[in-house]
């Protein structure tokens, strides 16, 4: 019976598939230097949306769910407040991942993603929000 739940773990963790994170081309938008930003600035920018929309796609989706409607896995990511506070979070968050008691709950993207490619994704999550109110 152990045998066949832990095959039913492996399959699922499997599930998920690549977890490798996916580079980023933010070639379309305007660079923002070596300083870390604590607001975004990209916030309504069409391009970064669209850039952001693909990189959200390809780096978070598996966790945080399609069009960022949460699963169940990770926090649902339309709930994110649009303040200057949760610009910083969020940044945070990305850069250094979350670790509780030792477990890796999401990785750290530090070196990974670009600061464009972080509030390129911010962006487009802040165009989910709407979607709380359906």
């Amino acid at each position: 019976m152990l045998s066949c739940a832990l095959i039913l773990v492996a399959g699922n963790a499997a599930s998920h598939g690549d977890v490798t994170p996916q580079a980023v081309d933010v070639s379309t938008l305007k660079p923002l230097g070596d300083e870390m930003r604590d607001v975004n600035p990209y916030r309504e920018d069409k391009a970064a949306v669209e850039v952001g929309t693909s990189a959200y796609n390809q780096n978070c989706a598996r966790c945080h769910g399609l069009e960022a409607v949460s699963g169940g896995i990770a926090p649902d990511l339309r709930t994110l407040d649009l303040d200057p506070d949760t610009d910083v979070y969020y940044r945070n968050s990305v850069l250094a991942g979350k670790v509780r008691n030792g477990a890796v709950y999401m990785p750290p993207y530090a070196g990974i993603l670009s600061q464009e490619a972080i509030w390129a994704i911010k962006a487009y999550l802040e165009t989910r929000r709407a979607s709380l109110d359906n």
